[in-house]
């Protein structure tokens, strides 16, 4: 697992998205952001945003102004506000999460609500209206979860599985992405270290040897439309990627910014992971290896409970999941070049 992880090439999007109809629920979010300026320039015909922030849209609606883009105020706690946002639609990209961890801690019910239910709503209005593929998005903190948001996405997953059994037709397919750390995303912790650098610091570091997967916007929506393109029923795809100490990040920003401002080591926080993982031991024993990604199959057992519990595999104790601590480790001067691919950082050194 530590050989180096090879720079994707970006993929085009192809002609089967021409005239179609996408829903991205959660649209006002910076995941659904990217997924929406990837398709914006394209032969698609409608891209419908659906999300309970009016604000946000608001602020879409001003800043691109394009007629392709629809805005849906409406919340995925609710049926009927999702399912009469999907009439006419061809692809569905479920984005829309409670994703604050401490937030999920406190509040485990209004996880479950927006996380589970949430998800189960989507893909049974999905069903109803005969979307073709939808794809449901997840994150390494479903795998071994330890917190609240960690277990309410696991579960999201477990229903998209559920419900990809009994799809309406052989053309229809729900799956799912599973993603780490998605650099300058709201969840990643690099805007606060340039604000924090800003201020004059000092950087809080909970971890020095905490690693987290580092991969970029644009990469995590080249993983969507692989999705879209290679997806079975119940699939979960992940991306490979190189990953990095929180230590060595924190220094690669005080070096691109030119600063010598303090680290100071705070502690683990409540429900926080030493590293990422994104294949679990007994995933990675029927993941299938597609060069800049893993394929994990859908478990198509049945209800057989001798399948279950009398029958071993005796390899899955010899297997090594896939996380942030056995993939490509970066050094500073690797890190500093990934981070000068981002908007942010390229407008703050003047680049």
């Amino acid at each position: 697992m530590s050989s180096r992880i090879l720079l994707i090439n970006y993929p085009k999007i192809t002609k089967m998205f021409s005239d179609k109809v996408l829903l991205i629920t959660g649209g006002t979010g910076s995941f659904g952001n990217a997924v929406l300026k990837r398709f914006l320039d394209t032969e698609i015909k409608e891209i419908r945003i659906f999300s309970r922030d009016e604000k946000k849209q608001d602020d879409m609606r001003q800043f691109y102004r394009n007629p392709k883009i629809k805005y849906y105020i409406g919340d995925v706690r609710n049926y009927e506000s999702i399912n009469s946002s999907m009439r006419g639609v061809d692809y569905v990209f479920h984005a829309a999460a409670l994703k604050q961890v401490p937030s999920c801690e406190f509040f485990p019910i209004e996880a479950v609500r927006t996380n589970v239910l949430g998800c189960e709503n989507v893909l049974n209005a999905a069903l109803e209206n005969n979307v073709k593929r939808a794809i449901v998005l997840s994150t390494d903190k479903a795998v071994y979860p330890i917190n609240a948001m960690g277990m309410s996405k696991a579960l999201s997953e477990k229903v998209m599985m559920a419900i990809s059994r009994n799809l309406n037709s052989s053309e229809m397919v729900f799956c799912g992405t599973r993603y780490g750390n998605v650099m300058a995303s709201r969840g990643s912790v690099i805007p606060l270290f340039i604000d924090q650098i800003k201020r004059g610091g000092p950087l809080t570091i909970t971890d020095p040897n905490m690693t987290r997967y580092m991969m970029s916007l644009d990469g995590a929506v080249d993983l969507v439309l692989f999705a879209y393109r290679n997806g079975r029923p119940g699939d979960i795809f992940v991306q490979k990627a190189p990953a990095a100490t929180i230590d060595v990040l924190a220094k690669a920003l005080l070096e691109l910014y030119n600063s010598k401002c303090d680290i100071r080591i705070i502690g683990t926080r409540h429900g926080e992971k030493l590293y990422e993982t994104l294949v679990n031991r007994e995933e990675m024993a029927k993941a299938e290896d597609l060069g800049n990604y893993y394929r994990i199959p859908a478990d198509t057992r049945d209800l057989n409970y001798n399948r279950y519990f009398n029958e071993g595999r005796s390899e899955i104790s010899q297997i090594e999941e896939y996380n942030s601590h056995n993939t490509h480790r970066m050094s500073i001067e690797e890190t500093k070049k990934m981070l000068l691919e981002l908007d942010i950082i390229k407008e703050d050194i003047g680049i």
